[in-house]
Parts: structure tokens; C-alpha cells; sequence
């Protein structure tokens, strides 16, 4: 692991410059876990949410979010995403809902923080939606599973392969 690039040589923290560096195809895939009653469970899985679609709704948070990180993470470079797809696992048995994001982008830098912002806003809308029924939801495991591109090439989080 290299030295922490966010910081300058006297020790403030800068954007890096990545103005030197080959565009490249970039992506990446995050994703986190939402852990809820099995009550509040089934009003997302089948749909009768008063408020609606549970899942869709989260989905395009998760969209809309991706191409906000740069004006949420300050020393994130704004990006031109290509490709983001944002997909739901559900698991009855555990009551959980797997969230998973897939940027991608051609540029000059990684889409690793837009793919983990994706993950926590899908999870955070599925919490506001179901909140009046369900305070107590868990929201864990949110981590990069993989990364593509650039100069480091491919990066899988262990257990993967």
C-alpha cells in the first residue's frame, strides 16, 4: 500500500493531480447489507409498501448519488460515469437485502468511491422508506469488492475468487 495521496508533501490535505495519467477503462463493484424484521421485510419483497417501490425507488438514489460523490467527498475527482448498475439481492431467510453497484468510467481515475456512495444511498433510501415501520434496521458490510483499471490493474477483496 502506498503513502496516503490526499495530503501534500507539508502535510495539507490537496486534491491529486491526476492530469498526467492515461485514460483508462475504470470500473468498480461495491456493495453492503440491510438487515430488517421479517415483517417489514415482506412489505418490500412483495411490493405493498404504502409508499411504494421500496427497491426502485432505492435504485435510483443509488444512480443519482454516484454522480454526486464529488460534491459529497471533498477531495473526490468529478467524474463522467459511463455505466452504473445497481442491483438488490433478497434473502427471506436472514430478512436482508443486498445492495450492489457497479461503476464504470473511462478517465483518468477509479470509480471506487462512486460504486461505495451508490451502495450507502440505495441502503439509506430502503432505511428512510420503511423507517415508520422498522427503526431497528441494521445497515453493515458496506465494502469494495472489486476494482479495475488504471496503472494497478485488477483488485479483488478476498474470498472473492
Amino acid at each position: 500500500m502506498s503513502a496516503l495521496t490526499h495530503f501534500n508533501a507539508d502535510g495539507q490535505a490537496h486534491m491529486v493531480d491526476v492530469g498526467d495519467k492515461a485514460d483508462t477503462h475504470r470500473r468498480a463493484i461495491a456493495s453492503g447489507v440491510i438487515r430488517m424484521q421479517p415483517d417489514t421485510f415482506a412489505l418490500v419483497q412483495s411490493g405493498s409498501h404504502k409508499k411504494g417501490d421500496v427497491l426502485g425507488i432505492a435504485r435510483v438514489a443509488a444512480i443519482m448519488a454516484s454522480k454526486h460523490t464529488s460534491t459529497l467527498i471533498p477531495l473526490c475527482h468529478p467524474l463522467a460515469l459511463s455505466h452504473v448498475d445497481v442491483e438488490f439481492q433478497l434473502d427471506a431467510a436472514a430478512s436482508a437485502i443486498t445492495c450492489q453497484v457497479t461503476a464504470e468510467t473511462v478517465g483518468k481515475t477509479g470509480v471506487e468511491m462512486e460504486a461505495l456512495t451508490a451502495v450507502q444511498i440505495g441502503l439509506l433510501t430502503i432505511y428512510d422508506m420503511c423507517k415508520a415501520v422498522d427503526r431497528g434496521m441494521v445497515i453493515g458490510e458496506v465494502r469494495l469488492l472489486e476494482k479495475q483499471g488504471g496503472k494497478s490493474g485488477l483488485w479483488r477483496a478476498e474470498g472473492l475468487d
